[in-house]
């Protein structure tokens, strides 16, 4: 599949160029690698099947799939709920009622009322702040295991009235006099009962994120053609590994009147380039490129994780997956470059860690769109934008192909935007124990204009 990735490159916008060298000075000064004084280990991870939003979990809520994803890795560690010392999930889309999700799911699964819990949001990207937020608190030594992972329930979500009718509802709850109330009715239309529905757009631009990567993608230079042939590699991949067995980190769960249990993820489609092909366009019409074959869908599922130090791991007699050693955040512009997070933070986390990409064995990239890896890639190979933009003398290089998310993506496994952090770390640490090797990469991604790379190393044997 290398014939994905080619080296020309479109300028992106002028107003990029502007902000060129606030972007070398903030990439530049960044800080040197972790260097906590314990080592920090993933035990292990699982996550529920993902499925299709409106589907099988349909009749659920956010915290009775992050229950079963806190429950499912207690039953594959056999680590004691008294052991667990502090719980993190990520969550972008909360619902009212359950708003602090992490503590709701823990105390739903039986954990410990002393055990403290917080929820983090930060788009795509909110599991991998989880899991950061633990390792902060371990590398500190307030604690030396916690459960991180995150969750996200698409299927239903907030929908509220306009602001003007909850103004008005607002104060008819205070009004305390007939003549008050009739004053508050009186400014009643029926136009106030539209409601706001949610939508994956930047607050900032108004722009919602398939413009964002639609633009992406023309800005690079990627076609249809290569964005289809891409996702349809991600949903051959996952479909092999499925039927292989090699994604080991699907926790069974057993729906309420139910009795068999979902062991597998429902969005893997392996389609035909034909059948691709004749798929219109879903964003810019009629001549943008991301389709509803080439992007990501909206999909429920939760995951979870334990980390601790790895003498902890060893005084309980547990056998680590992998170190989780350093990681990096990146922020750069929301509009023309929301999507390149991974671009910018891989380089200067492995430059940093005295790695190059050859020393990489696995690379696990949030699946957004099609167009949004392959931009990625093309960006880290470019001279034009590594001097431009990143501030470098010589491009970066070309991640293999043969090394990237070989197990399928987000684009076919299903993307549960609280969630998807924990699968990278732990798909990246499954790949390297099959597939051999030292470190992997994860990266993604978020709102914002966020973006997040880590280094995994496989735990040795």
């Amino acid at each position: 599949m290398s014939h994905l990735v080619t080296r020309n490159i479109k300028p992106l916008s002028t107003k990029l160029l502007c902000a060129r060298g606030q972007q070398e000075r903030s990439y530049k000064t960044l800080n040197g690698p972790a260097r906590p004084s314990q080592n920090i280990v993933l035990v292990d991870a699982c996550r529920t099947p993902f499925m299709v939003s409106g589907t099988k979990y349909n009749n659920m809520m956010a915290h009775d799939l992050q229950r079963m994803a806190f429950q499912g890795i207690l039953r594959r560690t056999g680590i004691p709920k008294e052991e667990i010392q502090y719980i993190i999930a990520g969550s972008v889309i909360a619902e009212p009622k359950t708003c602090n999700v992490a503590r709701e799911a823990a105390l739903c699964g039986g954990f410990s009322d002393r055990t403290p819990c917080h929820t983090v949001t930060m788009a795509c990207i909110s599991a991998n702040q989880a899991i950061t937020t633990a390792m902060g608190q371990i590398a500190l030594g307030t604690i030396d295991t916690a459960i991180a992972g995150g969750v996200e329930f698409l299927s239903d979500v907030p929908i509220r009235f306009s602001r003007k009718l909850r103004k008005l509802m607002l104060s008819a709850n205070k009004a305390k006099t007939p003549m008050q109330k009739l004053g508050l009715l009186s400014q009643f239309r029926p136009s106030l009962l539209a409601p706001e529905l949610p939508a994956v757009a930047e607050f900032t631009t108004g722009e919602t994120m398939g413009h964002s990567g639609d633009r992406l993608a023309a800005s690079f230079g990627i076609t249809r053609a290569e964005q289809d042939a891409y996702a349809l590699r991600s949903h051959t991949m996952a479909d092999k590994a499925t039927r292989e067995g090699l994604l080991t980190d699907i926790e069974p769960v057993t729906l309420p009147k139910e009795t068999e249990p979902l062991s597998k993820d429902n969005g893997i489609r392996v389609s035909t380039p034909e059948q691709m092909a004749k798929l219109k366009p879903a964003f810019i019409k009629p001549h943008g490129t991301v389709t509803a074959a080439n992007a990501s869908f909206l999909t429920d599922g939760a995951s979870a994780c334990v980390i601790m130090t790895e003498a902890k791991a060893k005084a309980m007699g547990l056998k680590p997956k992998a170190y989780l050693r350093d990681f990096i955040y990146v922020a750069q512009d929301a509009k023309d470059q929301l999507l390149l997070g991974p671009a910018y933070a891989i380089p200067v986390l492995l430059e940093r860690n005295k790695l190059g990409i050859k020393d990489v064995s696995v690379y696990e990239i949030h699946e957004a769109f099609a167009g949004q890896v392959l931009a990625n890639l093309r960006a880290m190979e470019s001279e034009y934008f590594s001097k431009e933009f990143m501030g470098r003398k010589a491009p970066f290089g070309s991640v293999p192909m043969e090394k990237l998310n070989n197990w399928g993506g987000s684009l076919s496994i299903g993307h549960p935007f609280g969630a998807t952090g924990v699968r990278l770390a732990v798909t990246a640490a499954n790949r390297l124990e099959k597939e051999g090797g030292q470190f992997g990469v994860i990266a993604a991604c978020a709102a914002g204009g966020h973006g997040h790379a880590m280094i995994v190393e496989k735990y040795p044997n």
